[in-house]
């Protein structure tokens, strides 16, 4: 497998674990992977109080810092705009807000159990 094509599978397979660790606390995927010309929200969930604009970020540690200070202000600034496009396409009562899934999982794919840390309100 290539670098590009290893990281994007890889990124899938974290992407999978976030999605397993919300709906196990209730959450209803409402979409995956929501793109469009401003950019793109790993996942839009949801718990009948608050529709979250999750980022996924995946590390096989924290040596370098925290996975969630990869979200950087350029980054924020694409989901915020893309969030109001998903708003403005998806009226909502629900509360919106943008939280990070930091996943950590040192043997990459093969870990068994990755540690996942949930940051609400990350910015």
């Amino acid at each position: 497998m290539r670098g590009g094509e290893e990281a994007r599978t890889l990124g899938q397979w974290g992407e999978d674990r976030a999605t397993e660790w919300l709906q196990e606390r209730g959450w209803r995927i409402v979409a995956r992977n929501f793109r469009c010309r401003m950019g793109e929200v790993d996942i839009i969930a949801e718990d009948g109080r608050y529709l979250a604009f999750v980022e996924i970020k995946l590390r096989k540690d924290g040596q370098y810092g925290a996975a969630c200070e990869a979200v950087t202000f350029s980054k924020q600034r694409k989901l915020r705009a893309t969030a109001e496009y998903y708003l403005m396409c998806h009226p909502t009562d629900l509360q919106p807000r943008f939280d990070v899934v930091e996943v950590y999982a040192p043997q990459g794919a093969r870990t068994e159990r990755p540690d996942i840390y949930y940051i609400e309100n990350a910015f």
